[in-house]
C-alpha cells in the first residue's frame, strides 16, 4: 500500500462516515480507537492495524475488502511476490503488512502477508469477529489465542476464532506469515 493507497483507504473510511452523518468522536468510541487515530487513518497519515480496520469497516455496515479493494470485475486475483513486497507498510501496531487480491471485488476471505520483527511490535491483543487462518512462511513466531500460546514455526498453521483474544510475538528476530480472516 503506497502513500496514495494509504491516503484512498482514509478518504473511503471518511466518505462513508459522512455519507451515514457519523462523527469522528461516535465512529471512535464504536471502535474502541481514539479520535486522534481515527483523523489520522483518514488523513492517509498511519495505516491502521488489522483489528483496527475490521473494527471500521464493521461499524460502517461494510467489509474490509470493500474499503481496500479497487474497482474492477476480475473472476482471478493474482498478486506476485514482488508486488506483494512493494506492498508492506507498517501500522500502528509496528508491524507491517501487505494486503493480498485487492483487484478482487467483494471477496469473503481477506488475506495479508504480515511481517514481525522483535523489537517492533508494539505489546498488544485483539479479538474481532470472524475466524483467522496463518501459515508461517519464514522465521518462528508465539501466538496466544485466548491464554494458550503456540509456537509456531516455517509451514504451521492454525485455525482459530478471531473473537478469542490473540497476539503475536515473534520468536525469531523476524518473521513473515500469511494470515487470512473471514
Amino acid at each position: 500500500m503506497d502513500m496514495t493507497e494509504q491516503t484512498l483507504l482514509g478518504s473511503r473510511i471518511r466518505s462513508l462516515r459522512h455519507y451515514q452523518g457519523v462523527t469522528l468522536q461516535e465512529l471512535a468510541d464504536k471502535c474502541e480507537c481514539s479520535k486522534s487515530l481515527l483523523s489520522k487513518i483518514e488523513t492517509g497519515k498511519i495505516v491502521p492495524s488489522v483489528a483496527t480496520l475490521i473494527k471500521i469497516a464493521a461499524n460502517l455496515g461494510t467489509s474490509v475488502s470493500s474499503l481496500l479493494e479497487e474497482k474492477s470485475t476480475v473472476r482471478a486475483a493474482i498478486t506476485t511476490w514482488e508486488e506483494s513486497q512493494a506492498r508492506y507498510v507498517e501500522t500502528e501496531k509496528g508491524y507491517m503488512i501487505a494486503d493480498l487480491a485487492r483487484q478482487y471485488q467483494e471477496k469473503k476471505l481477506q488475506p495479508f502477508f504480515f511481517k514481525v520483527e522483535k523489537g517492533k511490535v508494539k505489546k498488544h491483543s485483539l479479538r474481532h469477529k470472524g475466524e483467522e487462518f496463518i501459515v508461517v512462511l519464514e522465521g518462528s513466531i508465539y501466538f496466544q489465542v485466548g491464554h494458550v500460546t503456540y509456537t509456531l514455526n516455517r509451514g504451521d498453521t492454525i485455525y482459530f476464532n478471531a473473537s478469542e483474544e490473540h497476539s503475536v510475538t515473534p520468536k525469531t528476530d523476524s518473521a513473515v506469515y500469511l494470515d487470512m480472516f473471514i
